[in-house]
């Protein structure tokens, strides 16, 4: 998508987790081919030219370890850090709130470091559908759906799983109008948006693009970056 052919986009990248299973390693500051986690994130939202605006929700413990990573590294389009709220939902309301006078917003997890470019710019075309799109990858394990005593009730076919990721892209007013009717606690923006009747659309995201929850996963991200890098 060319800059003269969209309109005004923002970026909220949501980094204000608790890295509970992290071992005491902050994970979007944990290093990742000698840089931070959240600096390689916040690296392609610089680079993509259509990015007007990015906008970094931490906890209070890294608010301003974030604002020295920004003048460090001279990022112009990071023009707001801002405080997380305790669910993950609640993070993403602040971040679009510091957002200004935009038409799109791109929302990313700060511990999925190897985003590209590429899904960004295909998230966006493919949120001119529909007002809503999310990555996602079809789920290559089988799935089983069980009750609390752990019983199988149903095997849903596999040909119509697909395992989310970020980033997930909207239009302004409808993902502020979804967070603004939330009644309950979910796990992704979209399922906001889908439960206020709109249509989401899903593209092929990255088995690359992991997110980083245990110290497993950024060895994991080591080696695919290692790889990626030739």
């Amino acid at each position: 998508m060319k800059r003269d052919e969209q309109q005004k986009v923002g970026a909220v990248i949501v980094a204000a987790g608790s890295s509970r299973r992290m071992s005491g390693v902050d994970k979007v500051f944990a290093q990742l081919g000698g840089r931070p986690v959240l600096a390689r994130v916040i690296d392609i939202f610089q680079e993509y030219d259509p990015i007007d605006q990015v906008v970094v929700v931490l906890s209070k413990p890294n608010l301003e370890r974030c604002r020295q990573l920004i003048a460090e590294q001279g990022w112009s389009k990071a023009t707001d850090v801002c405080l997380g709220g305790r669910r993950r939902q609640d993070s993403v309301a602040a971040g679009l709130s510091r957002l200004s006078n935009c038409d799109w917003v791109v929302i990313h997890d700060g511990a999925r470091p190897l985003v590209t470019v590429d899904l960004i710019e295909r998230g966006l075309a493919a949120a001119k559908e529909t007002g809503a799109a999310v990555a996602a990858v079809p789920v290559t394990d089988t799935i089983k759906v069980a009750g609390d005593d752990r019983i199988v009730h149903q095997t849903p076919p596999r040909q119509n799983l697909w395992a989310v990721q970020t980033p997930q892209v909207f239009r302004i007013n409808v993902i502020t109008e979804a967070h603004r009717q939330a009644k309950s606690e979910v796990s992704d923006d979209a399922t906001l948006v889908e439960r206020l009747g709109y249509r989401v659309k899903l593209y092929m995201g990255s088995y690359d693009n992991i997110k980083i929850t245990t110290p497993d996963d950024l060895a994991l991200a080591e080696w695919m970056l290692n790889h990626r890098q030739g």
